[in-house]
């Protein structure tokens, strides 16, 4: 994948140097109003009602059923801000709206009838938690800003080691990968990579948006 410099950020939470690189491909986050979604606790409050640091979550869609474990060990942000917009419902019909075959497939930030959702406050980058992007893990989407990521999240549909964070830049933030059923759960994921792709209807996505829409029912935690 092709690189790009775009510039240098101070660090918040990672000791290596910020200088971010994004690939022209790169999971970017659709930019919406920054108001808070979300119920306002601490994360160390939402993490307290996880009572797991792997909690698993079930993704209903209209092309299949998949589960993920989520790692709060080495994501705990990410984690607790994944777990917020779950328990808010935010996430029930919304679009896998940005999917390329051997890529990614993105969603979590619009909905069924291709509207931009109002997400919640950005969190900090966890990307150097030592989780890689590799094939079947979800990880935060994001802007070019290292610590833009709100909602938004994507599976890897390969092993993509150009969004992992180097020294030199920051990376996309994993925080979980599909366990149960792992053969099934990636298969829906290669269904839905294999959907022909265009713009959206409304012409407000220009390319990569499946034609069939591919939609999040529910996402739930598994008790």
């Amino acid at each position: 994948m092709r690189i790009i410099l775009i510039g240098l950020f101070l660090s918040l939470v990672i000791a290596f140097p910020v200088q971010a690189e994004e690939g022209e491909n790169a999971p970017q986050e659709t930019q919406t109003a920054q108001e808070p979604a979300q119920v306002e606790k601490s994360p160390e409050q939402i993490l307290a009602e996880l009572s797991t640091e792997y909690p698993m979550f079930r993704f209903v869609t209209n092309q299949g059923t998949f589960v993920v474990e989520l790692d709060a060990r080495k994501a705990p942000l990410t984690v607790a801000n994944f777990y917020s917009y779950v328990q808010s419902g935010f996430y029930n019909d919304t679009l896998f709206h940005r999917v390329i075959n051997g890529f990614v497939a993105q969603g979590g930030g619009i909905n069924s009838a291709y509207e931009a959702k109002t997400e919640g406050k950005p969190i900090p980058n966890e990307s150097g938690n030592g989780l890689k992007n590799v094939r079947g893990t979800i990880a935060m989407a994001r802007t070019a800003k290292p610590h833009s990521g709100t909602s938004q999240f994507f599976f890897n549909l390969d092993n993509n080691a150009d969004l992992d964070p180097l020294p030199t830049r920051w990376g996309y933030a994993v925080f979980g990968k599909v366990v149960e059923d792992m053969d099934d759960g990636i298969a829906v994921l290669d269904r839905i990579a294999h959907l022909p792709t265009g713009p959206s209807p409304d012409g407000s996505l220009t390319s990569d948006v499946p034609q069939t829409p591919v939609i999040v029912k529910s996402v739930t935690l598994i008790p």
